[in-house]
């Protein structure tokens, strides 16, 4: 299981450690390395989650890592391990001290969430609000080129309703769009105005996942991660850049059947997000 953990994070963390290294950037798959938090050798390191015992020589390397406790011997004859055998559990205890907050709070954000009706109404117009009329401000992604142009981008924001429940999304807006938003998400209302619909709080499935690691189970992690990737690579197909020349061809938001295409994949991804909401609240529901 840990090397099959290895090469599953390697398939997307060695090409990016590479072109970190050679100065380059990628618009689509360095985002889950440079957005959040977790490093690539965070990430790399298997944990197996909460309620199992490893032993041996995979207990000796994993005894001084934080959240982990060696089994004293009532522990070791509970679980029918011979006494003195090296063996190291995840330390419930040490983790809630000080993650505590933090449990909580993921499971507000989940519970509330995977509670509401999907909305499917907004076709992945934040990225367009983030570039608004933006050579008033700092260009966001100064390499890329708009797909339109800068006054087709700013005519879309225009002719479109643009509303973001997603404050972590919505903070990105140019000063111009922000007004333009129907909601006005904040981080003090996250927790009211979060949706099941919306692709950027199903990413975040993998930011509540590693921030509660070694919780839970790597291979959880690595499911959050994977469906990340892919709702990256179509908010990017479905944003104002043009990607072609990286090998993603367009979601035309700006067009009837854009839409209908961005929405098809949205509600795919909704989907496939309350499960794996459902499993995540199924592995913490002990320490809640």
């Amino acid at each position: 299981m840990e090397a099959a953990h290895h090469a599953r994070v390697a398939r997307y963390a060695d090409p990016y450690l590479a072109r970190r290294s050679a100065g380059k950037k990628h618009p689509v798959e360095d985002f889950l390395f440079t957005y959040y938090t977790q490093k690539p050798g965070q990430l790399l390191r298997w944990h197996p989650g909460d309620g199992v015992v490893l032993s041996g020589a995979r207990a000796l390397e994993r005894a001084s890592w934080k959240f982990y406790r060696l089994l004293d011997d009532g522990d070791l004859a509970a679980v029918g391990l011979p006494l003195g055998t090296p063996a190291v559990t995840f330390d419930r205890g040490s983790f809630m001290a000080q993650r505590a907050e933090a449990v909580s709070f993921a499971g507000i954000i989940l519970n509330s969430t995977a509670k509401r009706p999907a909305q499917f109404g907004c076709f992945g117009l934040h990225e367009w609000a983030m570039v608004y009329r933006q050579e008033k401000f700092e260009l966001r992604h100064k390499y890329l080129k708009l797909r339109l142009g800068g006054e087709g981008t700013d005519t879309v924001v225009e002719e479109n309703r643009i509303r973001c429940s997603h404050f972590d999304a919505f903070r990105f807006y140019t000063p111009d769009a922000i007004p333009l938003n129907e909601l006005t998400p904040t981080r003090e209302n996250q927790r009211t105005m979060e949706q099941p619909g919306c692709l950027h709080a199903n990413m975040d499935l993998y930011k509540w996942t590693y921030k509660l690691t070694p919780a839970l189970p790597s291979e959880l992690v690595m499911d959050c991660f994977e469906l990340s990737w892919r709702i990256r690579t179509m908010d990017m197909q479905a944003s104002p850049y043009d990607l072609e020349e990286w090998g993603y061809p367009p979601i035309r938001i700006e067009t009837p059947q854009g839409k209908a295409e961005y929405v098809e994949y949205q509600r795919g991804f909704a989907a496939e997000s309350q499960t794996l909401r459902a499993r995540v609240l199924q592995a913490i529901e002990p320490l809640l």
